[in-house]
């Protein structure tokens, strides 16, 4: 039989259910930002907690939160080229102390990103070190390569949301290091997994050729200038604003010395010429600065003609990471005129066209 009294008290009995489960659910996310905004895995809001073994391993989401919350008076930017620097070595060498934020695959607009970052929480910041790879300074000049959590790049606290009740975060970034602590050491931090073996031909050399897909024939070589009008946009739209803005910041600009295989894919792709006169356009610009200084360390023969020296076709061994920061210090490979450009240029091109690649490629079959 209905019963009018039952189905009220029923529904009374529902809501008090309801309203203690939506308030069970309040007090948990509040209780979960609470604690993500307390360690602050990203270093969104403050710098690292003392004691707490921060896992760092995401350029993305950490890169902006170290560049506006560390201290230091230095930074490493790049691509993966860079990755293998070691901060320690910078304060040995130079007496820097300096914090590293690259971006696997870096493009002008992606060191742009975070320059801005750099620069508006630490606008004396007193050298800049750039790697700049030359294939990625032909993209379109708002051209980054991975998206980005805007969230963790403005300043806009709503849509924080997005970080501080993210599940991933709470579990890997904060309560995993608390289970097993294993703090990452931010002098080698994004360093790259291979470890010394893989730095080896007969890994480099059978990867290459197994991975390794021609292009569409190109039946002529590339203009010479065939990517200078979009370098120049990129220069003067992503990087030279930076340059020009902070007159009292140094900024050391290289070029990592990839290994013979990427002019291999130059010469089958019909455009070294394009491609060393990448170099020669860049170069023309930041020789233009008094606070920029250039290192050439594309053209080291005994570096990039040695597979045993890769692990891959660009990535070479920390050994010369180590080597370039030396050189930082000391002034070796450094580039004062376009005629020192013309001669690493000129001694590039040599290397690359005079190179027996098909001997080389033999050993890997």
């Amino acid at each position: 039989m209905y019963n009018k009294e039952n189905m009220q008290i029923d529904k009374s009995g529902f809501k008090k259910y309801i309203i203690i489960l939506v308030a069970t659910g309040l007090v948990a996310a509040v209780l979960c930002a609470a604690l993500v905004v307390y360690v602050d895995p990203f270093f969104h809001y403050h710098t690292p907690l003392k004691g707490f073994a921060y896992e760092v391993d995401n350029q993305l989401s950490q890169n902006p939160g170290m560049a506006a919350h560390m201290e230091y008076d230095s930074v490493i930017l790049g691509s993966s080229m860079t990755v293998n620097f070691d901060t320690d070595w910078f304060y040995e060498e130079m007496g820097l102390n300096t914090i590293k934020l690259p971006y696997s695959g870096a493009y002008p607009k992606d060191i742009s990103n975070i320059m801005s970052v750099i620069f508006e929480t630490h606008p004396d910041v007193s050298r800049v070190f750039l790697g700049i790879d030359v294939i990625n300074y032909s993209s379109d000049k708002d051209q980054i390569k991975f998206p980005l959590p805007e969230y963790l790049y403005d300043d806009n606290l709503i849509n924080d949301i997005n970080y501080v009740l993210n599940k991933d975060v709470l579990l890997n970034y904060v309560i995993k290091p608390v289970i097993s602590p294993d703090a990452t050491d931010l002098s080698n931090v994004y360093a790259s997994w291979w470890t010394d073996e893989y730095y080896n031909i007969n890994y480099v050399l059978p990867n290459y050729l197994a991975e390794y897909v021609p292009n569409d024939p190109v039946p002529d070589e590339l203009p010479k200038d065939y990517f200078e009008e979009q370098i120049c946009v990129n220069m003067e739209e992503n990087i030279v604003p930076f340059i020009e803005s902070h007159p009292d910041t140094r900024f050391t600009v290289f070029y990592p010395p990839y290994s013979i295989l990427f002019w291999n894919d130059c010469r089958n792709q019909n455009k070294t010429e394009a491609t060393l006169y990448e170099y020669e356009v860049i170069s023309r610009i930041l020789l233009e600065y008094d606070n920029v200084d250039i290192f050439f360390f594309a053209d080291e023969e005994e570096i990039i003609t040695d597979l045993n020296n890769y692990a891959d076709y660009t990535h070479y061994h920390p050994r010369y990471n180590h080597y370039m920061t030396g050189c930082f210090a000391d002034g070796t490979d450094q580039v004062y005129s376009m005629d020192d450009v013309y001669k690493h240029i000129d001694h590039m091109r040599d290397i690359a066209t005079d190179f027996d690649y098909e001997d080389l490629l033999k050993q890997g079959w």
